[in-house]
């Protein structure tokens, strides 16, 4: 159910609205399916459009630091302009598309931490867009994306947290302005090496981006350093791939691929290898194909964190 909550645009003795999803439970590239409540207030309201938009808690960058915003991202329109006489009851369905880049918010059978994801209300007034809360969504992953995490927890990597970042990722298929991190603590196998590990997927209908980012220990004469994995993956391969012997082949390929470049020793230079500020290009250096997986490989900053994406967004 969701949670009726009266127009702000038109003070008190307004129309109402209240957002009722059938089912929160949803997978990227699936749907969303419900119904809005409108209730009537004591005079007769005119009602520009609604829509409805999911919406994510995402972190910013700023000379101050960082903060976390609601942003919303994949609205769609539901109605246009319409006249509710007063005391009226009209309810709208809906059908709500699911984007195959939702941020996911459950998986291994129990919450990401830090995830959130919901479908917002928005009703439009006078020029003036009314931005109701949002109704919460777990969103699970895909059987391609389920292998992958499990394999991450068979080679013993321990989640640590997950976070929505505002960007892009050079070289893959982003739809919108942000992507999501999930953070884990280095497997013990690769302990010696690694501080910490991200991983993101960046999906669509055939397959997805797979981008992993590692936190590398710093060595006697070195500094820690960023290193970038990033590999392609079909859904049809879901259940055809020993998916924990494949992810440590990836690994095992990136931190071998920077050991050749940087020899272990030199500080790796600071620079936006893969730099894109409209989301394409390439992304790095191939390092062949696997399995029917294309791979590439770069050991720089392929994350393009760009400014002020999600303005109007803040909360």
């Amino acid at each position: 159910m969701g949670f009726k909550r009266f127009l702000a645009a038109f003070g008190i003795g307004g129309p109402s609205v209240d957002t009722v999803l059938a089912n929160p439970h949803v997978y990227p590239g699936g749907t969303i399916e419900g119904h809005i409540e409108l209730q009537g207030g004591e005079v007769d309201s005119r009602i520009d459009e609604i829509a409805l938009s999911l919406a994510t808690r995402a972190e910013i960058e700023h000379d101050e630091g960082e903060s976390q915003v609601q942003a919303g991202f994949a609205r769609v329109p539901v109605t246009g302009p319409f006249h509710l006489a007063a005391g009226e009851r009209r309810s709208i369905p809906f059908r709500y598309p699911v984007p195959w880049q939702t941020p996911l918010t459950e998986a291994g059978g129990a919450p990401l931490p830090g995830a959130v994801v919901g479908v917002r209300t928005e009703v439009a007034v006078a020029g003036a867009i009314d931005k109701g809360d949002l109704d919460p969504l777990r969103v699970y992953p895909v059987p391609s994306q389920d292998r992958l995490l499990e394999a991450f927890a068979r080679l013993g990597f321990q989640l640590k947290h997950t976070d929505v970042e505002q960007g892009h990722i050079s070289g893959t298929r982003q739809e919108f302005p942000l992507f999501q991190e999930i953070e884990y603590y280095a497997s013990p196998r690769y302990a010696h090496e690694v501080n910490e590990l991200e991983l993101s997927f960046i999906a669509d209908p055939s397959g997805m981006d797979v981008v992993i980012e590692f936190d590398k220990r710093g060595g006697l004469f070195t500094s820690g350093q960023d290193v970038y994995g990033h590999f392609r993956v079909d859904h049809a391969d879901a259940d055809r791939i020993d998916w924990a012997a494949q992810v440590a082949s990836w690994i095992d390929q990136a931190l071998e691929r920077h050991r050749g470049l940087f020899g272990g020793f030199g500080h790796q230079p600071h620079g936006h290898y893969g730099h894109d500020d409209h989301g394409g290009g390439g992304m790095g250096m191939a390092a062949g194909a696997v399995g029917g997986l294309a791979a590439g490989f770069i050991a720089a900053e392929a994350i393009d964190e760009v400014g002020d994406l999600l303005e109007g967004d803040d909360e």
